[in-house]
């Protein structure tokens, strides 16, 4: 009995045992499974952090490589300014430097392979943006970069190299074109602007509507020739030619208004194609717009419809008219916040203020649905006009500055990206017959732009568009940061790419081609050089008639709108122009002593604003508030005169036709009168009896 009592112990003792041997082995078993995976774990966080660091490294090259072209070309463009080189622009020369780098980028550097492909296949009906990957019970997020071919598979890493140096096509439309459209308004002569206002609207507007349907329809019928011999893979439809047309006809001529600022050439011609260029980059931002927003009801989206053709319209005219207005109304508000408060003490802030106020009118305008650069456009405009006179003379030469050079470094940045992406990205599609198709049509549009709207411009104007000042317009049509920037913002067809690719090529060609030959092309037209921008030349060199006629050209522009803001507007929204007690009924008194701010009753008798810009030349100006007439000549001494006879009275609509029409030395406005010479070579108007009438 004892033995069989022993027996079990000894069994129990061994069960025991052998239990206690597996739960340590298991308890083992998991700490060094659990080391295992912390260890696995560690080694996945170095080498995530590794990537990252060198993903850092390749980020702050890549940038590098920009700053640098930047560089060498801000260190060449010295150098044929010392030698007086005309030949070639600044931009074709950041372009040149973009197209080497892009060559020794795209064959010149490979990246070794050290990765190791795991090919799924899986079927989608469309690429989604963004895929979960369950690895191991881990789950990963991998976002779509775009397709790349089957013959690129083994190249992935020298693909995600050259996708390292290409950039979001929203960095161009948020960050670098915002500050070359807002300078192109802000930095606008007005005077030579809206003398020729009506030209420069009819070629901005009508011009680039008339450019745009003739290079698609000329386009369309190109498509369909290449479509019959076989030379089309993919679909383009007529809304894709129409596309086209819209984003090239949009000129950039910077080339050649940078030869003509330096040559000084007619200042009329200089305003007719910078005011075309400025203006006609908006009008096909929003013509593109409204051919994408072209949906013809029913199976076919590509078929014409009346009322989905009147919708497109409308959406034109919409976007147009509400960018227009807020940008107009982002620069009231600057204008207002400007002159009613303390800022001006404060320089920095100031300045500040005005910088985001500006670049937040071009994301405010494309968040609302809007086109942000007609909005920038005219709030820099706005801004010139108005908010510039409230800044304090630091921030006005602040602003001016810090505006120039976004507006250089922006664009030849651009221009260096061009010649950087004909090698660097992924999808070009290159069709000979295409592209001399389009090299036509762009020929063909730009003329059908010019000659028939200049010939019928000639029939109102009295200054004429003479022949060799449309040959050079026609010259100087060049394509440039809008152009590309259009294109590159959707590459996702066969079509867009195809547009893409041969966009660059007419970029590059009008660039150095006509932007290089511009200074031949003056001499061969007969173009005047050497013309001094503050003289009030004309196009039409009549005996005696250009100063007459330049005053009988834009009087009607003056009245509707000279008066009004000279009186009214200026008074409100600045510490410049006539004192609204002076302008405003009696009635209205207390009113226009709320909205004249203190600073405006110490400035009464100072001429702050720029007004004369749109017109006259400085000089002596004689000022006539009720009954107080300041002069101010071109020393800036000022004097006053007190009350004057009533036998002067006001001018009536008769006088101030007879003056605007045969004056030789006077521009009339109701509760203003101004008097100054309107030619430098000729000494101020000083008749005793003129000035006894004011």
């Amino acid at each position: 009995m004892r033995f069989k009592l022993t027996v079990n112990s000894a069994r129990r003792a061994t069960r025991t045992l052998w239990f206690l041997m597996l739960v340590s082995l298991s308890i083992s078993i998991c700490v060094c499974r659990a080391s295992t995976q912390e260890e696995d774990s560690a080694m996945e966080n170095i080498v995530t952090e590794k990537k990252a660091e060198e993903s850092h490294r390749q980020d702050s090259a890549d940038l590098l490589i920009f700053i640098m072209l930047l560089t060498l070309t801000i260190l060449t463009i010295w150098l044929f300014k010392h030698r007086r080189f005309r030949f070639l622009h600044e931009t074709g020369l950041a372009m040149i430097y973009g197209l080497l780098v892009g060559v020794v980028l795209r064959y010149g550097i490979h990246v070794p392979r050290d990765i190791s492909h795991v090919t799924m296949n899986c079927h989608f009906n469309a690429s989604p943006a963004t895929l979960l990957v369950n690895v191991s019970g881990k789950f990963y997020e991998y976002t779509l970069k775009g397709e790349i071919g089957a013959s690129e598979v083994d190249d992935v890493q020298d693909n995600e190299m050259l996708r390292k140096v290409t950039f979001d096509p929203e960095v161009f439309f948020n960050i670098l074109l915002p500050p070359i459209i807002f300078h192109a308004g802000y930095s606008l002569k007005r005077r030579h602007f809206f003398r020729n206002m009506g030209s420069i609207l009819a070629y901005a507007f009508l011009g680039t509507v008339i450019s745009c349907f003739i290079i698609g329809s000329l386009m369309y019928g190109c498509v369909m020739l290449m479509k019959q011999v076989g030379q089309l893979d993919g679909d383009f439809f007529f809304t894709d030619c129409l596309f086209f047309g819209a984003i090239v006809s949009a000129t950039d001529p910077v080339t050649v208004l940078a030869i003509f600022n330096e040559l000084q050439v007619d200042v009329d011609l200089y305003a007719l194609l910078f005011g075309e260029s400025v203006l006609n980059d908006a009008v096909a931002v929003v013509l593109s717009s409204s051919i994408v927003a072209y949906q013809p009801q029913g199976d076919n989206t590509h078929t014409f419809e009346v009322m989905a053709m009147l919708k497109s319209f409308g959406i034109f005219l919409g976007v147009f008219s509400g960018s227009f207005a807020l940008g107009v109304a982002t620069g009231v508000v600057t204008a207002l916040v400007t002159k009613f408060t303390k800022l001006r003490d404060f320089q920095l802030l100031e300045t500040a203020l005005f910088f985001l106020m500006s670049w937040s009118t071009f994301l405010l305008a494309e968040a609302c649905g809007f086109t942000g650069v007609v909005a920038v456009l005219f709030c820099g405009i706005t801004q010139a006009h108005y908010t510039f006179n409230n800044l304090s003379p630091e921030s006005q030469d602040r602003t001016k500055q810090l505006f120039e050079l976004l507006n250089f470094l922006a664009e030849n940045f651009i221009f260096s990206y061009m010649g950087l992406t004909l090698f660097t990205f992924q999808n070009h599609i290159f069709n000979p017959m295409f592209i001399v198709g389009a090299f036509l049509a762009v020929f063909l549009g730009r003329a059908a732009n010019i000659y028939p709207l200049s010939l019928l411009l000639n029939l109102g104007r009295r200054n004429k568009i003479r022949s060799n000042f449309q040959h050079m317009m026609m010259f100087a049509g060049l394509r440039g940061a809008m152009t590309f920037a259009l294109s590159i913002r959707d590459t996702a067809t066969y079509a867009r790419q195809m547009m893409f690719s041969t966009t660059l090529l007419v970029v590059f060609f009008t660039v150095w081609i006509c932007g290089g030959g511009t200074t031949q092309m003056l001499s061969c037209q007969h173009i005047r050089v050497g013309v001094d921008s503050d003289q009030d030349n004309s196009m039409s060199i009549g005996e005696g008639s250009e100063r007459r006629s330049t005053k009988q050209e834009s009087a009607w522009l003056f009245r509707i709108w000279y008066n009004f803001d000279h009186n009214y507007l200026k008074p409100i929204l600045t510490h410049s122009g006539p004192p609204l007690t002076a302008t405003l009924p009696a009635c209205c008194g207390p009113l226009a002593r709320c909205l004249t701010s203190p600073q405006a009753y110490e400035n009464e008798c100072q001429l702050q604003d720029d007004d004369s810009d749109l017109i006259l030349t400085d000089g002596d100006i004689s000022l006539t508030y009720g009954d107080i007439t300041v002069s101010t000549d071109a020393t800036g001494a000022h004097t006053s005169v007190g009350p004057v006879g009533t036998g002067a009275g006001a001018s009536t609509s008769e006088d101030l036709d007879r003056e605007l029409t045969y004056g030789d030395h006077e521009l009339v406005m109701r509760g203003t009168r101004l008097v100054l010479p309107m030619d430098d070579s000729e000494p101020p108007f000083t008749d005793p009896h003129h000035r006894l009438r004011m």
